[in-house]
């Protein structure tokens, strides 16, 4: 450290620590308000049960890795692939759009969960495909812009379909979500992590970034 940095941190060391304390507080309120708006926004959107959720001509199933980078199967997109499957079969969609990544030629989330839906005995009629749902946001408004759905059933696990959720009704849309299983509290622990981070982010995308998703394209129509 050189002599003219160490002066500064010791003429200013009161004030480097005051607002390093005031970041803190600042960040950690910031996560409490956000998780707080999103679960009491959205609460009356959720469901469990299948036979209590609404019926929604089309359902989206947000997407994620199929399997981990140590190469065992993902919990989190077996319980999603579970729970469309259960949907469809019960009558409660007629149309799945799913909604993942392909933003490499060797990675595919779409076609992979096309491939166990329909070994489900999910129809491959029935699939629509969302190339570019890079991450939620995206999902959500391009299902608005490019499927012209407004009136949808989302599937994910229940902490993503709340963030979910508050995305749509941001932008007018009548979304509910059905909860797939959750995987255990210690295999969830750091995707649990990750999403206190991302509720904070979904707020800076509408209120302050003005996000847009990072593609949108011709329309596509769900028959």
């Amino acid at each position: 450290m050189t002599p003219n940095i160490q002066s500064f941190i010791s003429k200013h060391k009161n004030k480097l620590y005051l607002t390093i304390i005031l970041a803190f507080i600042v960040s950690i309120t910031a996560f409490i308000v956000c998780n707080n708006v999103i679960i009491r926004d959205t609460s009356s959107s959720i469901f469990d049960n299948v036979d209590s959720i609404p019926k929604n001509r089309v359902g989206l199933l947000l997407g994620t890795n199929k399997n981990l980078s140590n190469g065992y199967e993902n919990q989190y997109f077996k319980y999603r692939i579970d729970a469309t499957a259960r949907l469809y079969h019960a009558g409660k969609i007629d149309r799945i759009i799913v909604s993942g990544d392909n933003s490499r030629h060797e990675y595919n989330e779409s076609e992979y969960m096309r491939t166990d839906l329909v070994a489900l005995g999910v129809p491959d009629s029935c699939i629509y495909l969302d190339y570019a749902g890079f991450r939620t946001f995206d999902s959500m408004l391009r299902c608005l812009k490019i499927f012209g759905q407004t009136r949808y059933t989302v599937i994910s696990q229940r902490f993503h379909n709340e963030r979910a959720i508050f995305i749509a009704q941001h932008e007018g849309m009548d979304v509910v979500g059905f909860n797939a299983r959750d995987v255990s509290q210690r295999a969830g622990f750091k995707t649990m992590l990750r999403e206190r981070f991302a509720r904070v982010k979904v707020f800076l995308d509408i209120y302050v970034l003005n996000t847009k998703p990072k593609f949108l394209g011709a329309k596509i129509d769900v028959k």
